[in-house]
């Protein structure tokens, strides 16, 4: 009996450590290839950022936005009563 609870320790805690072991190896992976992910955008992206560069005023301050024209319309309106007779 004693020597199964002792075997029984002994592979919990060899799958422990290969458990372990797995997740430091997929977490590497994942880390490699979302540098790599990272490194292609980048990559990509450099004509995008040098152009912008040179667009970019040398002085002053930027403020970008957008503007909407409400336009408001002023409705007179008036109550007529059936039988009134400025209705006519």
């Amino acid at each position: 009996m004693m020597l199964r609870k002792a075997f029984a320790l002994l592979a919990g805690a060899i799958l422990l450590i290969l458990g372990f072991m797995a997740s430091v190896v997929v977490f590497a992976i994942v880390a490699v290839l979302g540098l790599a992910l990272w490194a292609y955008v980048w990559w990509k992206t450099r004509k995008l950022r040098q152009t912008m560069q040179a667009q970019a005023p040398t002085g002053g301050q930027v403020i970008d936005g957008e503007a909407v024209v409400v336009e408001e319309y002023v409705v007179e309106t008036k109550t007529v009563l059936p039988g009134d007779a400025s209705r006519q």
